[in-house]
C-alpha cells in the first residue's frame, strides 16, 4: 500500500471494492471525495479504474478516511496494518461487529455495519445510491475518538443512510435476528424447491411473486457468508433455534388442524410486519439539542447510543470545543416533536440539555 501521493481532507480510499466497497466509493464521490482503493482481486482493481469508482489504487498521504470492504474475517488483521500505516479514520462496512471490536480497539477506528445489499454483486451491482434510506449502526469502542465518530457519521449521514449507535453485541443479536438468520432462511426455502423441482417440472415455473421475495436475498455472493456464521454463531445460533422452535409450532397447528392457533400466529404476524418502520424522511421541524459535555473520549457515542435507546433520530450532529476548559457542547439536530423525549432522557443521565427549535 502505497501513501506517497500527496492529498487533502477530503481524500479517502476503500479497500475492497465489491458490491458494498464500490457502492461505498460512488458514495463517496458524490458527497465531493476524492477516492482510491483496491482490491485483493487485480481484475477488480483495474476495472474499478477504468470505470471511474476509483482514481488509483494507492492510499493518498494524508487520506482522511480508509474504508474497509472485505469479507469480516480479514477485518481486524487490515484495520491494524492501516492504523499503523496511515494517520486515517479507519471505519470497516462487516455484518458482525462483537469479534471486531474487541480485536481492534484505538481512537481512530470505527467499526460499522451499511444494512444494504442487492441480489446483483460484485463491483458490477455497486450503485451510490445502494445506501440512501438505509440503517446503518455504528458500534465504537470505548477508546474511539468523538472526532473519529463524529466524520464516520458525518459520511453515512452524506448517503442518505440512517446511522445508529449500537453496543456491538447488541448490533449482532439484532442483526442475527433481522440479516443473518433470514438469508440462512431463503437459502433453507430456495434448496426446498429447486431440490423439489427435480420431481416436477413446473416447481420453479410456479413461484411466484411471494416466493421470489422470500428468497431474493439468496442471489446473493455465497462468499461472504460463512464468515459472517462463524463469526457470529452464538447469536445465529440462539435466532435459528427460536425460528425452529416457532415453525415447530405452526406445523403442529397444522398437524392438528387447530385454526385458532393458526389465525392468532398470522394475525400477530402480519400487525408485526405492518408496524415495520420505512425509511426516515427529513421531519419538517427540527430542533437543536445543546449538551455541555467533558472534552473526554467517548462521550458523542454515549449520547447517541441514548437517543437509539429512545428512538431519537438524529439528522445530523457537530461538536464544539470549549477554549475555557475541559468542557465542549455536543449540538444534536432531532425532529422537534421528539425532542423533549431526548432531553428527559439526557436530565435522567446527568446532563443539563438545552433545545432550541429551528423554525
Amino acid at each position: 500500500m502505497s501513501t506517497t501521493i500527496p492529498s487533502g481532507d477530503r481524500a479517502a480510499a476503500v479497500v475492497g471494492l465489491g458490491l458494498i466497497g464500490g457502492s461505498v466509493a460512488l458514495a463517496l464521490q458524490d458527497a465531493g471525495w476524492d477516492v482510491h482503493g483496491f482490491d485483493l482481486d487485480p481484475d477488480r482493481t483495474a476495472a474499478a479504474i477504468e470505470q471511474g469508482v476509483v482514481v488509483t489504487a494507492e492510499i493518498p498521504a494524508g487520506c482522511a478516511l480508509v474504508v474497509i470492504a472485505t469479507p469480516v474475517d480479514a477485518v481486524p488483521e487490515l484495520a491494524t496494518s492501516l492504523l499503523a500505516e496511515t494517520n486515517a479514520v479507519v471505519m470497516d462496512t462487516g455484518s458482525v461487529k462483537g469479534p471486531i471490536s474487541t480485536a481492534v480497539t484505538h481512537a481512530r477506528f470505527v467499526p460499522s455495519h451499511p444494512m444494504a445489499g442487492s441480489e446483483q454483486t460484485g463491483l458490477a451491482g455497486a450503485r451510490a445510491d445502494l445506501f440512501r434510506g438505509a440503517v446503518w449502526p455504528i458500534t465504537p469502542s470505548a477508546e474511539t475518538s468523538d472526532e473519529s465518530f463524529a466524520l464516520v457519521h458525518e459520511v453515512v449521514a452524506s448517503f442518505g443512510a440512517d446511522p445508529v449507535t449500537l453496543q456491538p453485541l447488541d448490533h449482532d443479536r439484532i442483526v442475527a435476528a433481522v440479516s443473518h438468520v433470514p438469508h440462512l432462511t431463503a437459502a433453507a426455502l430456495m434448496n426446498v424447491a429447486d431440490r423439489r423441482s427435480d420431481e416436477h417440472m413446473a416447481m420453479l415455473r410456479l413461484a411466484a411473486g411471494g416466493f421470489r421475495d422470500m428468497t431474493r436475498i439468496a442471489a446473493g455472493s455465497p462468499d461472504i457468508w460463512p464468515p459472517i456464521c462463524i463469526q457470529n454463531r452464538d447469536a445465529i445460533t440462539d435466532a435459528l433455534d427460536e425460528v425452529i422452535g416457532r415453525l415447530g409450532q405452526l406445523r403442529a397447528a397444522v398437524a392438528d388442524g387447530d385454526v385458532d392457533l393458526l389465525r392468532s400466529e398470522l394475525t400477530h404476524a402480519r400487525k408485526a410486519r405492518v408496524n415495520l418502520p420505512s425509511a426516515v424522511p427529513l421531519p419538517p421541524n427540527l430542533a437543536e439539542v445543546r449538551v455541555r459535555v467533558k472534552d473526554q473520549r467517548g462521550e458523542l457515542a454515549a449520547l447517541t447510543s441514548l437517543a437509539a435507546e429512545l428512538d431519537v433520530n438524529i439528522y445530523d450532529l457537530e461538536i464544539a470545543h470549549s477554549a475555557e476548559g475541559p468542557t465542549g457542547v455536543i449540538v444534536l439536530l432531532v425532529n422537534a416533536e421528539v425532542a423533549d423525549v431526548l432531553r428527559g432522557g439526557l436530565l435522567a443521565r446527568g446532563y443539563r440539555p438545552s433545545v432550541r427549535p429551528l423554525s
